[in-house]
C-alpha cells in the first residue's frame, strides 16, 4: 500500500488510517462529525496528495486537452482552473479532474488518486496523435486542502499575496510559509470558502506545521476523508466510483454544464443526442422521510417494491441530522418532489427527490 509523505504525522495525531485508493490514508481523528463541523464553521487540513498530477505541455497541447476532455480547454487562460471530465468513448466516464493552465501550452491535470494507472494509461495511448509532452509526477508532489470559512484568514498570515481575493476557480503562485514559487488555488471538494496547495513533497510537512501554527486562533483541526466525504455530499458533488463511473454518462449525472458541443471530442456525438433526446434514467438527490441511512449500492424500488434504480452515495447528513443520498432512478421519478423508497434489509424506506445543495 501507498502512503504520503505526511503518513508517520497523521498517525502521531492519532488518525484512523485505512485503505483508500490504494494509499493508507487518515480516515478519521477525533471522528467524522467533528471534523465536519470544523470545516463548516472554521478551518481544516486535509491531505490530499494520493491525487495524481499529469503535466501537459508542447504545440498541441490544447488540442490534445480538447480532444480527451469534455469542457472547452480553450476558455482557460493562464491562472484559470477548470473542472472536466474525461469521456471513455463508450457515453461513460474514465474519470473526472481538474485542469489547471499554467502557462501557454501548458496544463496540470489533477485526477483521483484511485484510478491513476487507468488514467495515465488512458491519456498516454491518446497521445500518440499529438505532439505533446506528458509527465506523470504524482509521487513527487503532496497536496493539502484547508478549508473553511476562517481559511483565507489562516492562509492569509503565511503570505504577502492577497489570497482573500483570489477569485474561485484560479491559482496563482505565491510565497508561503517562507517558501517561493508554492502553487495556491482557489479550489476544493467541501463547498466551503478554501485553498489547495501543491508542493513538492520535501516542503510539505513545515507547511502543514506553519498552517497550524497560524490557525491556532480559527480552532484549524487536521480533517481525514471520512468527513471530506460527507461535506461533499452534502453540497452535491459527485464522487468517482460512486455517483459517476465508466457505465454512467455525464448527461445522465447532472454533468451537462461541464459538456461543451461546441468542439470535437471523444463521444461528442453520443452526448449530443443524450442531451437533446433526454436519458432514460437520472441522478437525483434525495432525503428519506423516515427514519434510515441509504447507503451505496442499496437498491431504489417503487411502491410496489419493484427495483427501479440505486443508491450511489448515502449518509446522515451531520449539519441536517437528515439522512441524504443520491442515486439513479428512471427520468420520470426524477422530478423535484418524486417519492421512491430505499431499500434497506427487508423494509422500504420512503423518500422524497429534492433539489440540490443539500446544505
Amino acid at each position: 500500500m501507498k502512503t504520503t509523505i505526511l503518513n508517520k504525522l497523521h498517525k502521531s495525531l492519532g488518525a484512523k488510517m485505512l485503505p483508500f485508493a490504494g494509499f493508507e490514508m487518515p480516515i478519521q481523528y477525533e471522528g467524522v462529525n467533528a471534523e465536519h463541523e470544523t470545516v463548516r464553521t472554521a478551518v481544516g487540513v486535509f491531505d490530499v496528495s494520493h491525487m495524481g498530477n499529469f503535466f501537459v505541455e508542447g504545440p498541441q497541447a490544447l488540442d490534445f486537452l480538447q480532444y480527451i476532455t469534455s469542457n472547452d480547454v480553450a476558455k482557460l487562460s493562464p491562472g484559470k482552473i477548470q473542472y472536466s471530465c474525461f469521456p471513455n468513448g463508450k457515453g461513460g466516464i474514465v474519470d473526472d479532474l481538474l485542469v489547471y493552465n499554467l502557462a501557454e501550452n501548458k496544463y496540470m491535470l489533477v485526477v483521483n488518486g484511485a484510478n491513476l494507472e487507468k488514467d495515465w494509461n488512458w491519456v498516454q495511448k491518446l497521445s500518440d496523435e499529438f505532439d505533446v509532452k506528458l509527465q506523470d509526477l504524482s509521487d513527487q508532489y503532496s497536496i493539502l486542502a484547508v478549508q473553511g470559512p476562517k481559511a483565507p484568514d489562516v492562509m492569509q498570515k503565511l503570505t504577502d499575496t492577497d489570497l482573500k481575493n483570489l477569485k474561485y476557480y484560479t491559482w496563482t503562485k505565491t510565497k508561503l510559509a517562507g517558501f517561493d514559487d508554492i502553487l495556491v488555488s482557489a479550489t476544493g471538494y467541501t463547498g466551503e470558502k478554501g485553498y489547495e496547495i501543491y508542493v513538492k513533497n520535501d516542503k510539505a510537512e513545515a507547511i502543514w506545521n506553519a498552517l497550524f501554527e497560524a490557525g491556532k486562533e480559527e480552532g484549524i483541526k487536521p480533517i481525514g476523508l471520512g468527513a471530506r466525504d460527507t461535506l461533499r455530499l452534502e453540497k452535491g458533488y459527485c464522487l468517482y466510483g460512486n455517483d459517476i463511473d465508466d457505465t454512467t454518462s455525464p448527461i445522465e449525472a447532472g454533468l451537462g454544464w461541464i459538456t461543451k458541443f461546441t468542439k470535437e471530442f471523444i463521444d461528442v456525438d453520443l452526448l449530443k443526442r443524450q442531451k437533446e433526446e433526454g436519458t432514460t434514467r437520472k441522478l437525483v438527490a434525495f432525503k428519506l422521510t423516515e427514519k434510515g441511512i441509504a447507503r451505496h449500492g442499496y437498491d431504489i424500488v417503487d411502491e410496489n417494491g419493484d427495483k427501479i434504480g440505486f443508491v450511489t452515495s448515502g449518509t446522515m447528513s451531520p449539519t441536517l441530522k437528515e439522512a441524504i443520498g443520491m442515486g439513479y432512478v428512471p427520468k420520470e421519478k426524477s422530478k423535484i418532489g418524486s417519492q421512491i423508497f430505499i431499500q434497506i434489509r427487508k423494509k422500504q424506506i420512503p423518500a422524497e427527490v429534492v433539489k440540490l445543495p443539500f446544505v
